[in-house]
């Protein structure tokens, strides 16, 4: 079975017989097994398939061949080791390289109930999506194209479709539902990396977890049972974080981002206007932590003068009115009554549009599709019709005629049944349920998580990736969701970096986003991988719980 999913690593070319040099043939893949994304849905087949197709490309001077394997690993479950899920991945892995030497990293998005298409075709794979971002992509034909900002140079890429998503779904008895929860889906996950890096031989080698959205909750729960299980990483990535769900629409949180919308659209109130969105956006948290803070718990009060100088601040900032901040009482993370953001429709309402809650920099005639912004979904909002149309046609194309995976089933992109049935229940590394209050409300809150396993693994590198204008997962929110989280230790502390880009949830989707977040990311990478006591020490350590976990 291993044999199957085997990458070939290797030089990537086999001797033929008349002695020149040619490269391995690819092995296409055709898979007849019907997967059904609802919640009782289940496969019985449990082959380890693949397609492995081989590919050059260049990035910066360098031309790296590589190697493509689409295709699934089976999980087990991990008390009586029967086969419970299969997963289907897209790996990336260069040819010709030391597995010890080489990091891997495990992608995936978030949803609840996304595939990891969008950070594949957006992101750092080798290909990526021609889109036209902060505009509207029209439709096909459309182009993908090599991707100059590949991370392929610094690590393999492995990009990973939980249960219910993509072509993964569980194994008889197993149903899908049993896997749409926290802890369910990243126990589910962590079996997957360790399937992957036994399927591979790579438990030798630096590894990394990239997540993003939801993801990045993910990450940090995945993180720590990682570390339970004897599986240490190098370095982790949380692009456009949410790492407290009770902190979801806190205006303290969501100021400065619509403060950088405004900006955009020039309409702050502020003259001139600052010139650079970085020094502004600190300007604003500032005001926002303090002046504006005691304005919201003082809004009763408004004929004080500190409160009626904040409401003067906060309109400049906005660009919006004071009359119209008085009657939202200051509240700039409201909605209406229909559940729309009172700000993204407010803001260019004279031009009858209304703000991307993914992207602010993004505009659709406002129809309410700026809804109730939920940080799980994101179906109809601006940002993601803009780009949704390309994707699902690209990733159909990529998959069947370049990486060579052909299946009779739909592809699942985005699967609201995970979202409507996820369990968000989570028993935090201090058996604390951090998932649901006594009301029963998401109160997800992983930064704990995230928190224990820095301070058991003091090399782990964490780096948290935002968008300016990214008005779900506000950046100043996830500033102060690290900055709160219990984690005392100042050296420990100073391995977690923060970056902002001038972008939306999905960073990578503005071109000169994604060239400075590859090249934090590389900086990341190269610090975590040429530290070589560091390295050394995750690997003892990684030994250690291995063993602790076998006595268990």
């Amino acid at each position: 079975m291993t044999g199957q999913a085997r990458s070939t690593r290797g030089n990537g070319h086999a001797p033929s017989g008349n002695g020149k040099h040619r490269s391995p043939a690819d092995r296409p893949c055709f898979d007849p097994t019907a997967y059904g994304n609802g919640p009782d849905d289940f496969v019985t087949d449990m082959t380890e398939n693949a397609a492995i197709t081989h590919h050059a490309m260049q990035i910066g001077r360098e031309v790296i061949a590589y190697t493509a394997t689409a295709g699934h690993l089976v999980t087990v479950d991990p008390g009586n080791s029967q086969p419970n899920a299969k997963i289907f991945y897209v790996a990336f892995t260069k040819d010709g390289v030391q597995a010890q030497d080489r990091p891997v990293t495990f992608f995936y998005n978030g949803g609840p109930g996304s595939s990891s298409v969008f950070v594949l075709l957006g992101s750092f794979a080798p290909k990526r999506i021609k889109t036209s971002m902060p505009g509207f992509t029209p439709p096909a034909p459309y182009t993908l194209e090599d991707n100059p900002d590949s991370l392929l140079d610094k690590s393999d890429l492995v990009f990973v479709n939980p249960v219910g998503t993509g072509y993964s779904a569980a194994i008889a008895p197993h149903h899908n539902r049993e896997f749409w929860g926290v802890d369910q889906d990243a126990d589910s996950l962590k079996q997957f990396i360790k399937r992957y890096l036994t399927a591979n031989d790579r438990w030798n080698s630096p590894k990394f977890l990239y997540g993003e959205s939801y993801g990045t909750a993910r990450s940090c729960v995945l993180a720590y049972r990682l570390h339970e299980d004897g599986v240490d990483l190098n370095g982790i990535t949380l692009q456009s974080s949410i790492l407290d769900y009770a902190q979801s629409g806190n205006p303290v949180g969501a100021l400065p981002t619509a403060a950088a919308d405004a900006w955009y659209h020039d309409r702050v109130g502020v003259k001139p206007k600052p010139k650079d969105l970085q020094a502004f956006a600190e300007q604003v948290a500032q005001f926002s932590r303090t002046d504006y803070r005691e304005a919201l718990e003082n809004i009763s009060n408004a004929k004080n003068p500190a409160i009626a100088a904040a409401l003067s601040t906060l309109s400049k900032y906005m660009g919006i009115d004071t009359q119209t901040l008085t009657s939202w009482n200051l509240d700039i993370a409201a909605y209406d009554s229909r559940g729309n953001s009172l700000f993204l429709t407010t803001l260019l309402k004279d031009k009858g549009v209304a703000l991307g809650a993914y992207d602010g920099r993004v505009t659709a005639i406002d129809t309410g599709i700026a809804g109730k912004i939920d940080p799980n979904s994101g179906g109809n909002d601006p940002t993601m019709t803009a780009v949704t149309g390309v994707y699902t046609a690209m990733w159909n194309s990529y998959l069947n005629e370049q990486l060579k995976f052909r299946s009779n089933s739909s592809f699942t992109d985005l699967n609201d049944q995970v979202f409507h049935n996820w369990n968000f229940s989570h028993i935090d590394p201090t058996g604390a349920q951090k998932g649901i209050d006594v009301q029963g409300n998401i109160v997800l809150y992983t930064a704990g998580d995230l928190a224990a396993v820095m301070a058991l693994n003091p090399d782990l590198r964490v780096l948290s990736a935002n968008g300016y204008y990214d008005f779900v997962t506000p950046f100043y929110q996830t500033v102060i969701d690290l900055q709160k989280m219990p984690l005392v230790d100042q050296k420990v502390r100073n391995n977690l970096s923060a970056r902002f880009y001038p972008s939306g949830h999905m960073v990578y989707l503005d071109n000169g986003s994604r060239t400075a977040l590859k090249a934090d990311l590389a900086k990341l990478y190269q610090g975590a991988v040429t530290d070589r006591p560091a390295v050394a020490r995750i690997r003892a350590l990684q030994r250690m719980s291995t063993m602790s976990a076998m006595h268990h």
